[in-house]
């Protein structure tokens, strides 16, 4: 039993530290992964999401999760079907854009779309 114990909590301090690592690519403080509300509002701001206060409101908040998620996949340079893994098995994806090769760009990924708008012409 004491082994059981033991491995669950690792695997809750890695889920931890992906998130932790998320944040800090984003430019965002790590130590905000722990801390409850304001977490979400963090991954709302990485994501260019501006009513996350939505998640104080029932049946909504499933929504604004949704969508908080989805502007993260695209923060990272990531599309649907990421943020499908990162809705239904997080506990793999989190991982994969904490300690992966993911880089940040931007707000919903605002800034790689403009960066692909400003080459058009080029």
């Amino acid at each position: 039993m004491g082994i059981i114990i033991v491995l669950y909590l690792a695997f809750i301090v890695f889920i931890i530290a992906s998130v932790w690592k998320t944040f800090e690519k984003a430019g965002q403080p790590g130590w905000a992964a722990i801390v409850p509300i304001y977490n979400f509002y963090i991954m709302s701001k990485i994501a260019g999401v501006k009513n996350w206060w939505l998640i104080f409101i029932p049946i909504a908040n499933i929504y604004i999760a949704i969508v908080t998620l989805h502007g993260i996949s695209k923060s990272f340079g990531k599309d649907v079907g990421f943020t499908i893994g990162l809705l239904l098995l997080g506990i793999v994806f989190w991982p994969i854009l904490g300690f992966g090769d993911a880089k940040y760009i931007g707000p919903g990924g605002v800034d790689l779309m403009k960066t692909e708008i400003d080459n058009i012409g080029r």
